[in-house]
């Protein structure tokens, strides 16, 4: 695994789809930094870190005739790779709110990118983002928000959080690599966030509705089973939980 130090970068994304870009960057290349100025979230969102205390770091993982189809297996991999190391250094409940956020009790504390490169039908590689919250204890304007201190009332050491992320992240790419998706998809479902719990939802229409998620479509759409007991599918501009204050 080849480590890239960097003090400060405006995204570790972005810096790492620049080099592969330019080179052949050698498989599981890793490219972190202690301050990101300007992370990148799902849909475009802003996504910042306290310089330091944070795990802000992008790896690049490739593929062997990947089928494009099925890129959302990759964003199912990478959440249960993150899942699997906090489960080590944290014992309150984790879960992965669709499609790849990590919350710990109801709490978000990693986001995940993925950004794919695409050849004909296949995929040649990810750049895969991570941003975990791990020594913050303050984060302005983000109510939601926990870190691994704030639950555990402990310091945290970045480096060894990152090898185990990392080995993490090779063990389920290498399920990918034999298509071993049954595997990833039942385990990915057994941690989903609000799976088979009545739930309220608001679509894009700002319609509120009841409904419990069943399952996620190969192609990544959340299915909902509703109150008449039919089962539709969702994209991620189309749904949200409602938060009952």
């Amino acid at each position: 695994m080849k480590i890239i130090k960097l003090d400060a970068i405006n995204s570790t994304n972005t810096f790492l789809k620049k080099m592969c870009q330019e080179n052949d960057v050698d498989d599981y290349t890793v490219v972190i930094t202690n301050n990101q100025t300007e992370g990148r979230g799902q849909m475009a969102s802003a996504w910042t870190s306290k310089k330091n205390n944070n795990l802000t770091f992008s790896i690049l993982t490739k593929f062997r005739e990947f089928d494009v189809k099925n890129q959302f297996w990759i964003s199912k991999a990478i959440s249960l790779a993150v899942y699997d190391t906090l489960s080590i250094f944290l014992s309150i409940k984790i879960t992965i709110k669709w499609p790849n956020d990590i919350l710990a009790e109801q709490q978000k504390i990693c986001g995940i990118l993925i950004e794919n490169s695409v050849k004909k039908s296949n995929i040649k590689h990810s750049i895969v983002g991570i941003g975990l919250n791990v020594n913050q204890t303050v984060f302005k304007n983000l109510p939601n928000a926990t870190s691994m201190k704030l639950i555990s009332d402990k310091n945290f050491n970045l480096e060894e959080l990152l090898e185990v992320v990392v080995n993490n992240i090779k063990k389920y790419v290498g399920l990918l690599n034999v298509n071993n998706f049954e595997q990833i998809d039942n385990l990915y479902l057994k941690r989903l966030y609000k799976i088979n719990i009545p739930t309220m939802f608001r679509d894009e229409e700002k319609t509120i509705f009841m409904g419990k998620i069943v399952g996620v479509s190969i192609e990544g759409r959340l299915q909902v089973e509703l109150e008449n007991e039919t089962i539709k599918e969702f994209s991620l501009k189309e749904i949200q939980l409602v938060k009952l204050s």
